[in-house]
């Protein structure tokens, strides 16, 4: 880098690192020497090679993961990419970066290598024209980042250039630009004008425009849901609608477009809620139907999630007052310094935080900067007035749609009930899935992570670190001022905090040495377990009954519930103190200080009512019935033979109670849907099934319920095959069947697993062959990619193919080619185990688990149309399914039970045929 003698102006200049690219395939290493030559090595040779000489290439821990070696320094073009594009996405593929950066997409490995060097040029092309503001703070984070190690920074920095004033723009300080959110006048109280269906079916015309294809499904179910939003008529009853609306409905748009309309004329706010981050992102996209105007966008429709999502700025200091962090922790906060500036709401997990980032630089290094521990000190953080969470539900309080999950809103019902910004109108997307939803935020788990973590929430960290993570007293003494009740309340709560879990705990307990009541009390849990369960070595969780207890395990709960209690009644008292402080000086407390003790009230209140209460419950009566309506067991929770966590254990049978009691009647109306609402295996007892896993059984007043019919022509468009001659139990077999199937099909291809060591043992047969025939071959519990990044892979590449669980099954959306085979290894029964053998017993014995695997069977079989020229072949490699379970598929789709041969010839045949069709219709568009 140097200056222009003549005119004193920067040169830049794109400088290349000077070392080999690699592209990995599926039979080896293609290296691209700095002679230009272009080599070939096999898996172990290119292992070997990697480690001699840092390569230029894409996803380092992903090809080090495919090789079997340790991760290895690299020159990833993916940090050069996050770098010079923060906050803009990117498949984390040669292919995908291609396609990002505009350059042409290549598929073969060799001419890959090639394009690596041109995407490094384009790369850098851009940061050399970046304006001198952006390339002052792009320098800054540079040079941190390359005093810290980071390969890249010298290239970065020649074409950046170094400003003349040498300013480093506060380094990595980068909070000192962000804008502060605004105050408002409260709101005025919303009104509360019905809609009419008309209206609803106006505002969906509006959003599709003029050349969209008209779908009668879509505006009736769009008038449907108008229903929701009528004024509702007595305490407690809510509008609910029911609504299953098939594949292809377009119910997105179907329940914006009353959403929308309703809070126009109300000035109020409507709650979309969803079970995955993925359907967030896409409502999030349809959103631009109605803001096409970005701006007008950002106002009127925000994205909600959980405290642990958002980026704290707090953290993100600390992590850099650390200042003798290791080396790659500096390369990574200079990463998130970059994203920081462009940011549109600072949502790290599922917003524009790259995902691909979390599994590259360590997810542990940036999840950490999020308030993952509930430890905000709100107007007492130096940044609190640029807070992404505060503008987040500052904007949310204005706005008229709000994206949520299932999960923010039942707790936000279940500890805010006096909330005056609770929305009063709901659309809940994915419906199937509230019963489960409502299972995680309802239970109680006394265990030891969930009690080490209430004590490190109030006592502070055991390791003593000077900051606010030193706990409760560090968060609210201020408030307290000269309160001798209150200090004394605080000191006391922290001492009994104390007797709960520290550091090593689990060390601790499965070495018979507990430190504590609630160690003891783990420590005889583990001794029943693992005298009760029967498999005490496997590898996965293993769990027994409460039952009878040992005298010791008595005498341990009874020390525990006394511990429970002396933290409980300070805990009251805090909380009770800090209450009659917001009373007695109302007209000092400026709204600063008033915030920070209702959040301080919140947390408290929350701890006691959502954990330390029903644990005491469980603890006093542990020798006593389970109470009605629930169902208690002890468990040692495993993940590959490790254990994770271990406690006592109560769940609701069912959990659409609290569900309907802290959410559905407090609302005013609620649209529930999703296309697998019902079982429809018994037409009469369809609608009963949605009652029950939405919770509108609970109701006084019966839901509107309506079914829409999908679209599609699923007799023409999809083929259904249950292979007769394959023993889902031997997984050479298993492996030959998938292996054959994918190649059939050209790709596009899904294959869905009931439990991951199946998946892996398949992978582990079927990654050779597949690469040797050129396809490339994407693996949840493999790849070192989360599951988000692998669906948006597989969704760009038309001929890859994913294997996948529950997760995958739940959340793809692709539409076309990409997927037009599904294959089920073996039948989804419900995991037998002590929770469900109790809701089985409630909800109807074997009829409830066939309605729980046909809804699962469902879901499934509706990924594979997702518009109207979609085609697919849904394969069950389980010769055991019964003939019950049809009433999943559509009736007028046959299902073929047939030798693997035959399955083979069927699906190679049928997709040949839709393409053939597709590929003449295109060419006679184009006449």
């Amino acid at each position: 880098m140097s200056e222009n003698p003549d005119n004193n102006e920067i040169i830049r200049e794109i400088r290349l690192p000077d070392v080999p690219a690699l592209v990995l395939g599926g039979d080896g290493g293609y290296f691209l020497t700095t002679d230009g030559e272009i080599t070939k090595s096999s898996p172990q040779e290119t292992a070997v090679q990697v480690q001699k000489q840092p390569p230029l290439l894409v996803h380092r821990l992903n090809i080090a993961r495919r090789l079997g070696i340790n991760p290895f320094p690299a020159f990833d073009l993916l940090e050069l990419y996050a770098f010079a594009y923060p906050a803009r996405q990117c498949l984390p593929t040669v292919r995908g970066l291609a396609h990002a950066l505009g350059l042409a997409v290549i598929t073969d490995p060799e001419e890959q290598t090639l394009l690596l060097f041109d995407a490094t040029s384009s790369i850098l092309n851009y940061l050399t024209s970046l304006n001198i503001e952006k390339r002052k703070s792009a320098v800054a984070i540079a040079m941190t980042m390359g005093q810290a190690g980071w390969n890249w920074a010298p290239s970065v920095l020649a074409a950046l250039g170094v400003p003349e004033e040498r300013d480093r723009f506060g380094g990595l300080d980068v909070w000192r630009t962000l804008a502060e959110w605004p105050d408002f006048a409260p709101e005025a109280p919303a009104d509360d004008i019905a809609i009419s269906e008309l209206e609803a079916r106006d505002r969906l015309k509006e959003m599709l425009g003029t050349n969209s294809e008209a779908r009668p499904q879509q505006a009736d179910f769009s008038a449907l849901t108008s229903h929701a939003f009528l004024p509702r008529a007595q305490v407690d009853a809510p509008n609910i609608v029911l609504a299953e609306a098939g594949t292809g409905t377009g119910k997105t748009l179907g329940y914006i477009a009353p959403a929308s309309v309703w809070a126009e004329k109300n000035g109020a706010t409507v709650w979309i809620s969803t079970f995955t981050k993925n359907l967030q992102r896409q409502i999030d996209d349809e959103l631009n139907r109605l803001y096409p105007d970005p701006a007008e966008k950002a106002e009127k429709a925000v994205i909600r999630k959980g405290r642990e999502n958002y980026l704290c700025l707090l953290n993100f200091e600390e992590a850099l007052q650390g200042g003798v962090a290791a080396k790659q922790d500096q390369i990574v906060l200079g990463l998130v310094a970059r994203w920081i500036e462009a940011t549109r709401d600072g949502d790290m997990v599922g917003g524009d935080f790259p995902s691909w980032l979390l599994e590259l630089e360590g997810r542990s290094r940036i999840t950490r900067l999020a308030d993952r521990r509930g430890e905000c000190i709100f107007s007492a953080c130096p940044h609190y007035r640029k807070c992404f969470i505060e503008k987040s539900g500052r904007k949310a309080r204005k706005a008229d749609i709000v994206i949520a999950n299932h999960a923010l809103v039942m707790i936000n019902g279940a500890t805010r009930p006096d909330d005056p910004y609770l929305p009063k109108r709901y659309v809940f997307d994915e419906g199937h899935h509230l019963f489960d939803a409502a299972d995680s935020a309802f239970a109680a788990h006394l265990t030891g992570l969930e009690t080490a973590e209430l004590r490190r929430w109030i006592a502070g960290s055991d390791i003593g670190r000077k900051s606010r993570m030193r706990g409760l007293e560090n968060r609210i003494s201020d408030l307290l001022g000269d309160d001798e009740a209150g200090l004394d309340a605080l000191q006391k709560a922290i001492r009994a905090a104390r007797k709960l879990p520290g550091d090593g705990w689990l060390a601790r307990v499965r070495e018979q040495t507990p430190s504590g009541p609630m160690e003891e009390f783990l420590t005889h849990i583990r001794g029943q377990v693992f005298a009760r369960c029967g498999q005490p070595d496997s590898a996965y969780s293993v769990e027994c009954t409460v039952g009878e207890i040992s005298t010791e395990l008595e005498d341990a709960a009874s020390k525990l519930e006394k511990a429970l209690s002396a933290l409980a009644t300070p805990m009251t008292k805090l909380a009770k103190l800090l209450i009659s402080k917001l009373d007695e000086e109302a007209e000092e407390l400026d709204t600063a200080t008033r915030q920070r003790i209702e959040a301080a009230v919140q947390g408290i209140s929350r701890r006691a009512a959502l954990s330390i209460t029903p644990w005491r419950a469980m603890l006093k009566n542990i020798t006593a019935q389970t109470p009605d309506g629930f169902v208690d067991w002890f468990a040692i929770e495993r993940v590959t033979g490790r254990e994770l966590d271990l406690g006592y254990y109560r769940s609701y049978i069912d959990p659409t109670g609290p569900f309907a009691e802290a959410i559905l009647k407090p609302a005013h109306g609620a649209v529930i849907t999703s296309a697998t609402l019902r079982d429809s295996f018994e037409e009469e007892e369809s609608w009963q099934a949605a009652d029950m896993r939405t919770g509108a059984h609970h109701l006084v007043l019966p839901p509107k319920r309506a079914h829409l019919a999908s679209p599609f022509d699923f007799a023409r468009q999809t083929r259904v095959i249950v292979v007769t001659d394959v023993r889902r139990d031997h997984m050479k077999e298993v492996s030959a069947a998938y292996r054959e199937l994918f190649l059939a099909s050209g790709g596009g291809a899904l294959g869905l697993f009931t439990a991951i060591w199946r998946l892996r043992a398949v992978h582990e047969n079927i990654r050779k062959p597949l690469a040797a025939a050129g396809y490339d071959l994407y693996a949840q519990h493999q790849d070192a990619l989360d599951t988000s990044t692998l669906v948006d892979i597989f969704r760009e590449e038309e001929n890859s193919i994913l294997l996948g669980t529950d997760a995958v099954r739940d959340g793809v959306d692709v539409p076309g080619r990409a997927l037009r085979l599904l294959v089920f290894d073996r039948i989804p029964w419900p995991r037998p185990d002590i929770k469900h053998k109790a809701r089985k017993k409630a909800f109807g014995g074997s009829k409830y688990d066939d309605k729980l695997t046909r809804l699962k069977l469902k879901q499934a079989y509706g990924r594979l149309l997702r518009r109207e020229d979609d085609f697919g072949v849904f394969v069950m490699l389980d010769s055991m399914m019964p003939s019950r379970l049809a009433s999943t598929f559509p009736p007028e789709v046959e299902i073929h039970r047939l030798g693997l041969k035959d399955a083979i010839s069927l699906t190679r045949n049928f997709i040949a045929e839709k393409e053939q069709a597709l590929r003449k219709i295109s060419l006679d568009n184009r006449d």
